[in-house]
């Protein structure tokens, strides 16, 4: 048998409708471009028009299909808007694709109860209300997170990991498939960095993993190297 006839089919989730949120930063936006590469229709779903439609030119110039939607997936009415959106154009919404990593660089006890609201809206609640109406609307559609990065120890993360953690390996009682990725520390922005992250995304949305609920994966990944400030020439 040789190696040819045991590889990946080269756009393995053709047919596939995906929604990204974060589309137009982070792991979002290579997540975006890994699953438009592998054949899906992406929903580039942010906040940013201008970046949204900037990569969904991107990646119909490229071969893929993705279109961009700007909403505020913290607001509720937002979400179910760019989800209707979604159902109007293609009659269907195979999985989502929500990044849940919103970060700050307060130490827990300088803290305010904005930024903590901010951080829970942004990874907490927008998650659990998509994992609620998938189970109210959207019968078959898996959902997956990539969570707060591993790098992040500070206090407020832990509860928000923890939730993240029994939202995916208990959502199968309302009838959804949902899956946690822990990436080691916040995107590069470079897609061969990053690649493990959106490469998990890629593998989880394939068919042949569909029966894979309920797990939190950490994913390794490279450092980023630092940069080299050039060496001055001798005078």
């Amino acid at each position: 048998m040789t190696a040819s006839s045991l590889s990946v089919p080269p756009r393995p989730l053709a047919g596939q409708v995906i929604a990204v949120s974060g589309a137009d930063q982070g792991y979002g936006r290579l997540t975006a471009a890994a699953l438009a590469r592998a054949g899906a229709s992406v929903a580039l779903i942010g906040q940013s028009t201008e970046t949204l439609s900037s990569l969904a030119s991107r990646l119909e110039q490229q071969g893929g299909t993705a279109f961009p939607i700007q909403a505020d997936v913290t607001v509720v009415m937002d979400w179910l808007s760019a989800q209707e959106r979604i159902l109007e154009l293609f009659g269907q919404l195979g999985g989502v694709v929500h990044v849940a990593d919103r970060r700050t660089q307060t130490h827990f006890t300088a803290l305010s109860e904005g930024e903590w609201m901010e951080l829970f809206n942004a990874n907490l609640k927008s998650s659990v209300a998509i994992a609620q109406i998938i189970a109210r609307r959207l019968t078959g559609t898996w959902l997956t997170l990539i969570g707060p990065h591993l790098d992040d120890t500070d206090v407020q993360v832990w509860p928000q990991r923890g939730a993240l953690e029994g939202l995916v390996r208990h959502a199968w009682r309302g009838g959804v498939r949902a899956n946690l990725i822990l990436p080691a520390r916040a995107s590069s922005g470079d897609e061969t960095l990053d690649a493990p992250v959106t490469d998990t995304v890629v593998a989880l949305a394939a068919p042949g993993l569909a029966h894979l609920s309920g797990t939190v994966l950490d994913v390794p990944l490279p450092d980023v190297p630092k940069l080299r400030v050039p060496e001055m020439p001798y005078l």
